[in-house]
């Protein structure tokens, strides 16, 4: 006798029922760049820094700024320019670290070099600028008893009744006629008064080139002076003063 054969949906329905579910794919991790910026609490809580990574990041700023603040202020970059200065960088550390005995020092320097050229330019007589050297001294650290000891030995060279002569500096530059005629009205000046001269010049040869004018139009007449290195070129003559004073 043939085989029975089982209806085709009684099968089917056994079939179905030996077929295991398929699996759950569980759902995926969000990576950080995945976080809705919607969420910023969510947001710097999966970017946040292992506290010594933190403490890593911010020693590497107050470095750079030391290095920077540093280079800045070799190149007497002061408090100039606005966004590129010595005075700028060591308040940065300061926030970081009130404490940073490199940027304390470094103002310091800052105070120190502004002393140093305003005494430069009042002993070449240019007083408006000593002023404003002095003032920069003071905003850095107003307590600093130097600068008060600046300002007094200022004023004392302003009412010194020395006489400062200007001069032109392409004039000189040309060695013209006309800064010849100056100069050597400023030597006759000199020797009348018994002066001691301060000349200051751009370059050293220019003050040498000043000074050998001065000398020649003096003829017989022993000229007493200093050579100075400045931006401008200029004469000062110190009445009553030595070459020591």
């Amino acid at each position: 006798m043939g085989k029975q054969l089982l209806p085709l949906t009684i099968v089917i329905a056994f079939l179905s029922a030996c077929q295991s579910p398929p699996p759950t794919r569980p759902p995926a991790a969000q990576s950080p760049a995945a976080i809705p910026e919607s969420d910023p609490q969510v947001a710097t809580d999966a970017q946040a820094l292992e506290p010594w990574e933190v403490e890593f990041q911010r020693q590497r700023i107050i470095g750079d700024l030391l290095y920077d603040a540093l280079r800045a202020l070799n190149q007497d970059r002061l408090m100039t320019p606005v966004d590129d200065n010595a005075f700028q960088r060591y308040q940065r550390v300061l926030a970081f670290d009130p404490d940073n005995a490199a940027a304390l020092e470094g103002l310091a320097m800052i105070v120190a070099r502004y002393l140093e050229l305003a005494a430069q330019a009042s002993r070449q007589g240019r007083f408006e600028p000593a002023m404003n050297y002095l003032e920069r001294a003071r905003w850095v650290n107003p307590d600093d008893p130097t600068i008060e000891a600046a300002w007094v030995a200022l004023q004392a060279e302003m009412n010194s009744g020395d006489l400062v002569f200007s001069l032109d500096a392409a004039q000189v530059a040309r060695r013209s006629d006309r800064a010849q005629t100056e100069l050597a009205d400023i030597a006759r000046q000199a020797r009348d008064k018994n002066a001691f001269l301060l000349i200051t010049a751009p370059t050293d040869e220019h003050a040498r080139w000043m000074f050998t004018v001065m000398r020649d139009a003096v003829d017989g007449f022993r000229l007493r002076a200093n050579i100075e290195v400045g931006s401008s070129p200029m004469v000062r003559l110190r009445v009553g003063r030595n070459e020591n004073s």
